[in-house]
């Protein structure tokens, strides 16, 4: 007895594949991170010591776009450089597939 999942009016793939889901997904993130930067305002205003190391780290924001840069930076390194390296020809698990009396 196979069980089927619930995959909405015609849809494939579940509740992420309704066409609304996505623009839900997009402003609830943007409404927490709206939620964060207010309570890192409210620091900021209040004074709260963040025990920062440099004075740019009690900067309102500064934690949320250090990580948005670090992360854009990773992902192009990971592209640019590290790819490059470690990447094999399309051919590199066919190219010896003829045997040694074929040569």
């Amino acid at each position: 007895m196979a069980q089927e999942s619930y995959s909405g009016k015609g849809s494939k793939g579940g509740w992420y594949g309704r066409p609304g889901t996505v623009r839900k997904v997009v402003v609830g993130l943007c409404i927490v991170c709206g939620l964060f930067l207010g309570i890192d305002l409210v620091f900021w205003i209040t004074g709260f010591d963040k025990h920062p190391y440099f004075k740019w780290q009690t900067w309102p924001g500064f934690q949320a776009a250090f990580g948005f840069v670090a992360c854009v930076l990773l992902v192009l390194v990971a592209k640019h450089v590290l790819r490059p390296l470690v990447m094999r020809g399309e051919d590199y698990y066919e190219k010896d597939e003829r045997g040694p009396e074929e040569k």
